[in-house]
């Protein structure tokens, strides 16, 4: 018998498999190149449709250069020297960072996670740059399409905002860690959508602004926004006079404020007056007071305080020096007022007051004493 002829269509079929198999990884490959290559274009379509949608809204964003990778299994693009032009909220403002990298999934291209390196600058077109923004980490993530997104969000670590004049430089604002994510939670984008927000910042502080914010602070804040007709592009200001044009709500769901030894919880919800100011009231539960009282300068507050001045003119009219007695005396009564007015409960195992935060005009009112005022949102 002979062996070698019975081996030849042996090997031939094999060969043939051989052949067979390296053809279809080749079709494979090249069906896998070329499915990537469309839907990196896709990947391209949806970021420019975000633009097109952030543009309508009046946030313009270019790119220096711009590349596109992560093949096989994602894609990134790459935009070097980003900028954007923001309108529609008083002066225009020119923001530029280092560059963006955003990456999508081959699995998941609807969901676009973005990250950021810095610095950032803020400036009005022309101008050196005013703000500063640093950080050392910076995430965002987009789920949804232009014509129906879903949600939002935006994660930094140890972020820093600095004010910049010529070469000194004065904090506004540093945290250890700060999450902001947004979502619709009814109705759809183009009917009547209900906007949830929430808030993290882990200990922040605000040292431009009151002696009382230069303490870092923890805060845990979940708002919903109801009074939108629909989600299609417009800045912020134009929502927010929709919704005090249908008589909707600004509803604070749930806010955690500590810092130190003062502890505070608090809900309720807020309207918007004509000149696009907060109105309303909110039901806060603080375990220690006294702390925050003192931080505030709450004593000096009340003595100051249009009633009390009122008060004093008239005792003064009666006896030079009987106003100033009174003033005194109404600073140094303000925590025993505070517990006659406010209802007393318990805080995680603390003894707390629940007291009422009045917003009348964008002024704030705890109790009787006057926070600031909050600035309008139109």
């Amino acid at each position: 018998m002979d062996h070698t002829a019975t081996g030849i269509p042996a090997r031939r079929r094999y060969g043939r498999r051989y052949a067979i198999l390296v053809l279809a990884l080749v079709v494979l490959v090249g069906g896998w190149i070329g499915f990537w290559y469309y839907a990196a274009g896709q990947v391209q379509v949806l970021l420019d449709g975000w633009r097109a949608r952030e543009a309508k809204a009046g946030r313009v964003y270019e790119c220096g250069s711009q590349s596109v990778g992560g093949f096989p299994f994602r894609f990134e693009v790459d935009c070097g020297r980003a900028s954007a032009v923001f309108r529609g909220m008083g002066l225009p403002l020119t923001i530029e960072a280092g560059h963006v990298l955003v990456v999508a999934q081959v699995y998941q291209p609807t969901l676009l996670i973005g990250e950021y390196t810095g610095p950032l600058t803020i400036a009005e077109p022309g101008r050196a740059p005013n703000i500063l923004v640093n950080w050392r980490l910076a995430q965002s993530s987009l789920r949804g399409t232009p014509a129906a997104p879903e949600r939002a969000a935006l994660v930094l670590d140890d972020p820093v905002i600095e004010r910049v004049n010529g070469t000194s430089r004065q904090d506004l604002m540093r945290a250890k860690h700060v999450e902001l994510h947004g979502r619709i939670v009814e109705g759809a984008v183009d009917t009547k959508p209900v906007i949830e927000l929430a808030l993290e910042l882990d200990q922040a502080s605000l040292p431009a602004t009151h002696r009382a914010a230069r303490v870092p602070f923890n805060a845990n804040i979940i708002i919903s926004l109801r009074g939108l007709s629909d989600f299609s592009p417009k800045p912020w200001p134009a929502r927010f006079r929709e919704i005090q044009a249908a008589g909707g709500r600004i509803e604070i769901n749930e806010m955690r404020l500590q810092q130190g030894e003062t502890l505070a919880v608090g809900a309720g919800s807020l309207a918007l007056n004509a000149k696009g100011r907060l109105q309303g009231e909110l039901h806060m539960t603080i375990a220690g007071i006294e702390p925050f009282l003192a931080a505030i300068g709450a004593r000096k507050m009340v003595q100051q305080s249009a009633p009390v001045d009122k008060l004093a003119g008239m005792l003064d009219r009666l006896s030079p020096g009987l106003g100033e007695a009174a003033r005194q005396q109404a600073g140094a009564n303000i925590a025993l007022g505070l517990n006659l007015i406010g209802k007393p409960t318990v805080l995680e195992g603390r003894q707390a007051l629940t007291l009422p935060l009045r917003f009348d005009d964008g002024a704030m009112f705890l109790g009787p004493i006057p926070l600031g005022v909050t600035p309008a949102l139109f």
